[in-house]
């Protein structure tokens, strides 16, 4: 008797997304290398329903590679508001104004070029040419490595170099040199939608027959997990500042935690709320109270906010804006990127938007 062979893995791949494949994404209406790039980052480490808004409100703001470049980093650090991972949104600037100024504000069209840019590393890159100009590339976000680790049920943490090999290699085989742009979607869709990580839908799955994690029963052992550490706590005092309409802030540093976002103003833990005030402003607080404990999670850490509250002396309402400190308001026409938790209480609080 005659053997049928088996469909290949994307031929099965691509016949359920002709039918269940997500299609209606707003970077999908016109698929640009910009706005593939502008969508991908976003979409790194965070839900594509969070993205959507988002990106809608980006690509109305900066419809091109060259506006982008033009604009100020706080107007992109505004839009980004929010989102989290802020170095996303520094590196996509920074791209930008590199690629407006070198390339004619067109982003390279290959794979050693795009790696070369900020920010951009080789799935996103992959994604970027697969997607928008329909080059076989493979990629490998998320949702496709933990797909491929319980077709194949490859053992370790996916995060190791190894095990990223190995996994670089089933994508590679993968990738079919036809219809390039849907079976990179595809991939996506099938980790996002039908391989979650918590309570797969395997009796949904186009490619369930040859999956061995699925024959044995083993969907939740893969991928394999990290052994993570619970999160240090790290404390910090903050002081909110207001006269009359306008609130205090000043930029955070470029590196580091909130990097180039404006914040409340951070005080050293050994320095005193009001010497800090007269060393900043040459003059003391009429009143100091200890006002709010503001919790903020990291990937790395958790931070507790002890935020205090003075009432200015009259004599600091004419401290000049600059680049590293403002006043401001509500009503202000200034766009500037906020740091979450000063967000957060500015939206709440007094109705700040």
């Amino acid at each position: 008797m005659k053997t049928v062979s088996m469909r290949t893995f994307s031929d099965r791949l691509l016949t359920w997304y002709d039918c269940h494949g997500r299609k209606d994404f707003p970077w999908q209406i016109d698929k640009t290398p910009y706005s593939i790039w502008v969508s991908e980052i976003m979409l790194q480490q965070t839900q594509v329903k969070t993205v959507i808004p988002y990106f809608k409100k980006f690509i109305v703001s900066f419809p091109t590679l060259r506006v982008l470049a033009e604009a100020s980093l706080d107007d992109v650090l505004h839009h980004w508001s929010g989102l989290g991972y802020y170095a996303r949104a520094r590196n996509l600037h920074k791209t930008a104004c590199l690629v407006n100024e070198k390339f004619s504000a067109q982003l390279p069209l290959d794979m050693d070029g795009l790696c070369l840019l900020p920010g951009i590393g080789r799935s996103t890159a992959g994604a970027i040419l697969a997607l928008s100009c329909n080059q076989k590339h493979p990629i490998l976000d998320g949702n496709v490595r933990r797909v491929f680790t319980r077709h194949k049920a490859i053992k370790g943490w996916p995060g190791k170099t190894m095990v990223q090999n190995v996994l670089w290699k089933i994508a590679e085989d993968n990738t079919p040199s036809n219809r390039v742009a849907d079976y990179t979607q595809a991939i996506m869709d099938l980790g996002a939608t039908i391989c979650t990580r918590s309570h797969p839908r395997c009796e949904l799955c186009p490619v369930n027959k040859d999956c061995i994690a699925h024959s044995r029963g083993q969907e939740a052992e893969f991928p394999h997990k990290n052994i993570k550490k619970t999160n240090p706590l790290k404390t910090t005092n903050m002081l909110f500042l207001r006269f009359e309409d306008r609130i205090y802030l000043e930029r955070r540093p470029s590196s580091g935690v909130w990097g180039g976002l404006w914040s409340f103003p951070e005080i050293s833990k050994d320095c005193s709320v009001s010497d800090w005030y007269q060393s900043r402003f040459g003059t003391y607080p009429l009143k100091i109270s200890r006002w709010k404990t503001l919790q903020h999670k990291f990937s790395h850490f958790d931070l507790k906010i002890h935020l205090f509250k003075a009432e200015p002396d009259i004599a600091i309402k004419n401290i000049a804006n600059n680049d590293s400190a403002l006043w401001y308001k509500s009503d202000s026409q200034i766009r500037i990127g906020l740091a979450a938790p000063v967000k957060k209480l500015l939206e709440t609080q007094f109705n700040i938007q």
